[in-house]
């Protein structure tokens, strides 16, 4: 989910630069509200467990995609399933994005610590090798959606957005500290919790019952819905996860925490300074980062985040605020 946000603010800059070329946009159909307001692009939904499903399938997606007469392919992703598609591409110029694999590997194995290419700009950098160098560094941004769900018709105050999870522990701040955050902001703010799936939406909705200024969006609203409340939020408290990029891509501030990850791999959301990144402790945790996904870490390693103090993201937060 992250990286497909990721692509929204370089296809919003690739737009305004290149109003007259249309691009088609070939990803889940989940995520389609993501590129709703942009304009010149469509969305091709990939029926990956379907009609799209194995080499066939890719054939298939093929023949239906030259069908729109596409005449250059912007190879995003660089995975397996691209690789295949790139093959029924003959003829048409296709240009993979440089993951830069070999600098990350060197970044966790602790051969550097640097700043390394953002993978916004090598989204970019994919465009410009097709012939359309892109500029992100004057980005416009889509007003707020307007507020029409029961429940946030109004916005009369302060709302600061809270997502607690990531995909593994690693990349997570302890929710017994998180609580700790929630309860400062509760008392004067609106606080909106965002997460998904069963587990998750109980452990937010039991946070949500202890405090009154405190609202959980997890599994009570619509995938676009949840975006449009995103949008019209002051802040954001995102981990290394798809809620960060999600909210930046809308042009909201967001501040991030990182536990076994780290923000010089590239990933930290669009346009936001870099002292809106809050990191692990490397005197106590010198092998930050141990990953790029964060799902490989040495043992103790798990509650790196920890090591960020409660007061250090509040006082954050406060001053944007």
């Amino acid at each position: 989910m992250g990286d497909v946000a990721m692509t929204v603010p370089v296809l919003r800059a690739f737009t305004k630069q290149y109003p007259l070329v249309k691009l088609t946009v070939l990803t889940r159909g989940f995520f389609m509200p993501f590129f709703k307001d942009i304009a010149n692009v469509t969305v091709f939904p990939a029926d990956l467990k379907g009609k799209h499903k194995g080499v066939f399938g890719l054939y298939k997606l093929s023949k239906e995609l030259k069908a729109l007469g596409i005449t250059q392919v912007a190879d995003l992703h660089n995975v397996l399933r691209t690789n295949i598609l790139k093959t029924f591409f003959l003829g048409t110029k296709v240009v993979q994005i440089d993951k830069g694999r070999a600098e990350k590997k060197a970044l966790v194995s602790g051969e550097i610590f640097q700043q390394l290419k953002s993978t916004h700009q090598r989204y970019a950098d994919v465009f410009e090798a097709l012939g359309y160098p892109v500029d992100l560094s004057q980005p416009e941004f889509p007003e707020p959606s307007p507020l029409t769900l029961k429940g946030f018709e109004f916005k009369s105050e302060t709302w600061i957005g809270i997502a607690p999870f990531a995909a593994h522990e690693g990349k997570m701040y302890p929710l017994e500290l998180m609580k700790e955050v929630i309860a400062e902001f509760a008392e004067d703010y609106c606080v909106i919790l965002f997460g998904g799936g069963t587990e998750e939406t109980q452990i937010l909705e039991g946070i949500s019952e202890n405090f009154e200024n405190v609202t959980n969006t997890a599994g009570q609203l619509k995938f676009e819905e949840e975006l449009d409340v995103i949008s019209n939020l002051d802040v954001m408290l995102a981990m290394d996860s798809g809620n960060g990029h999600m909210a930046a891509m809308q042009g909201v501030k967001v501040v991030t925490i990182w536990g076994v990850t780290h923000p010089y791999a590239g990933f930290a959301p669009f346009n936001q300074p870099e002292d809106y990144a809050l990191v692990a402790d490397r005197t106590q945790f010198p092998l930050v980062p141990t990953s790029i996904y964060g799902n490989k870490y040495p043992e103790g390693y798990e509650k790196a985040a920890a090591s960020i103090a409660p007061q250090t993201i509040i006082e954050k937060i406060k001053a944007i605020i």
